[in-house]
């Protein structure tokens, strides 16, 4: 961020994390009309363009309460990186540095952390490299995978779940295209562009039986807003199925229910289901990876943003 120049009040960004369904867009947008602010997405999945809906992605009679970027910039054929995340992040904050406060909204953990931690420094993998592995993988179930990758680079595998399929196969594309294990790169890193910067940390958490009810609720919202519409057409863009937009929470299910395999009752419990779970991993992810952030109830997350704000030695 250039000589990294913070706002007035002494704070270079405010971030607000927390699990799927918790109000972090709605306190973005309500941060940024009260503070000057611009909400810069920090979401692995709202991302895409194509897939507005099933993602939960601000309408656009919400994006124009307040400025909002990185939303729906990439498309769904892009099997969009961190790396590249914070590239995009990094030209955002110097272009409205010293103008507008960024508020960096998602629940992305990955994201936050490269954002204020840096990332680990990892080659590029060849395009050529990468197509070499996606062949070899088709048709492998993910545990036969992940032995795979136990034979090439134990050491890796031994850090990665058999069932994390995408990882698995990030492992093996960096073995065959530096001949390294993955983890031997973890070490080095690149500094991020709010490294170093006093920015606020919030993640909110909401009461775990009102989380279960909410994203409940807002997956049969997204059905009534037309979510079947959008995956029918992601669908029809016969795209690889392994792409994270492919594997967004509530995709797999209906694009299973579209081509006849199960009912749309199913898909819907399917969605349901795997939401819950992932809002239930970002709890774990944050308290163990990034355990000096503040949590607060959801409704408190205003306040507390503000309280911080106007305090003395603040942040």
């Amino acid at each position: 961020m250039g000589d990294r120049a913070v706002n007035e009040g002494g704070i270079g960004a405010v971030l607000i994390a927390g699990p799927t369904a918790s109000g972090k867009s709605a306190l973005g947008v309500k941060l940024a009309q009260e503070l000057d602010g611009v909400v810069i997405n920090a979401d692995s999945m709202q991302v895409y363009r194509d897939l507005r809906v099933i993602t939960a992605r601000p309408t656009p009679e919400e994006e124009t309460e307040a400025p909002h970027r990185l939303y729906g910039h990439v498309d769904a054929a892009v099997n969009f990186s961190v790396g590249r995340y914070v590239a995009d992040a990094a030209r955002v904050l110097q272009e409205i540095q010293g103008r507008k406060l960024p508020i960096l909204v998602g629940g992305t953990g990955l994201y936050f952390k490269a954002l204020t931690e840096g990332l680990s420094d990892i080659p590029s993998v060849p395009e050529e490299v990468r197509e070499s592995i996606r062949q070899e993988s088709d048709g492998l179930e993910t545990p036969e995978l992940h032995r795979l990758l136990s034979e090439r680079d134990p050491e890796t595998a031994r850090t990665l779940r058999p069932s994390d399929r995408l990882r698995v196969q990030r492992a093996l594309e960096i073995f065959a295209a530096t001949g390294r294990p993955l983890v031997s790169f973890h070490g080095a890193r690149q500094p991020g562009p709010l490294g170093g910067l006093p920015v606020i940390k919030l993640f909110l958490a909401p009461e775990r039986e009102d989380l279960r009810r909410r994203i409940d609720r807002r997956f049969l919202d997204m059905m009534e807003r037309g979510a079947l519409d959008e995956v029918r057409a992601l669908g029809e863009r016969n795209l690889d199925p392994m792409l994270p937009a492919m594997r967004a929470h509530g995709v797999p299910g209906l694009l299973a229910h579209l081509r006849g395999e199960i009912s749309l009752d199913e898909a819907i419990v399917r969605g349901q289901g795997d939401t819950r779970r992932y809002a239930k991993r970002q709890f774990t992810w944050f308290r163990h990876q990034l355990p000096d952030w503040q949590w607060v109830e959801p409704e408190r997350g205003f306040e507390a943003v503000i309280a911080r704000l106007n305090a003395p030695s603040c942040p």
